[in-house]
């Protein structure tokens, strides 16, 4: 089976990185620092993240660091109906250093070795990620919608098939491009 590193890491083109070093010092997670702090006990994970990052006192603090970031991270945040704005917590690498290289850099942990790990990262305005990640989410988004139109053309070959075992094999194959689907659906699949 073909690993996500050489699907996704390996096919990433670290040469666009700008090492401007605002993914270090300007970072937010999806999940609240509170229930981060929580999952620290059992999630490795979580306790690389605090490891690495330790948050702002608001966001008016970090504000004053990066208003640009702040403010486009809020706004791409809005977009989500479940958008809380009390619970968004920024963050800033305990690592990074003036001159915008990683004091822990051989030894960072697999979150800082792979961002950004996901075509949906956000990187900051000017991040030289920020067109191939968008290529990458247009690819992912091409291919859903090929997917849902081979499920329209599953229905009507349901309507014209009487056998049973056909039936019960295009079921299958159904299943499997809904679980795809579904796998992006917290970034909008259904509307793709």
């Amino acid at each position: 089976m073909v690993s996500y590193e050489e699907i996704y890491l390996e096919k990433r083109p670290q040469r666009l990185c700008k090492m401007c070093g605002k993914c270090c010092r300007m970072a937010t997670s999806s999940i609240p620092f509170e229930h981060i702090k929580e999952m620290s006990d059992k999630d490795k994970s979580a306790q690389d993240f605090l490891e690495i990052f330790e948050p702002y006192n608001s966001i008016e603090e970090a504000k004053k660091f990066d208003s640009e970031t702040v403010d486009n991270i809020i706004g791409l945040l809005n977009i989500d109906n479940n958008f809380n704005k009390e619970n968004t917590t920024f963050y800033h690498c305990k690592y990074i250093q003036p001159d915008n290289l990683c004091s822990k850099y051989k030894s960072r942990p697999t979150l800082c070795l792979h961002f950004p790990s996901t075509p949906w990262a956000i990187v900051p305005p000017g991040c030289g990620f920020e067109g191939w990640l968008f290529w990458k989410r247009e690819e992912i988004k091409h291919k859903i919608r090929l997917e849902k139109e081979e499920l329209i053309e599953l229905k009507l070959l349901k309507i014209r098939t009487h056998d049973e075992d056909t039936l019960k094999k295009i079921e299958l194959v159904e299943q499997k491009i809904k679980r795809n689907i579904n796998l992006y659906q917290k970034y909008g699949s259904e509307n793709w």
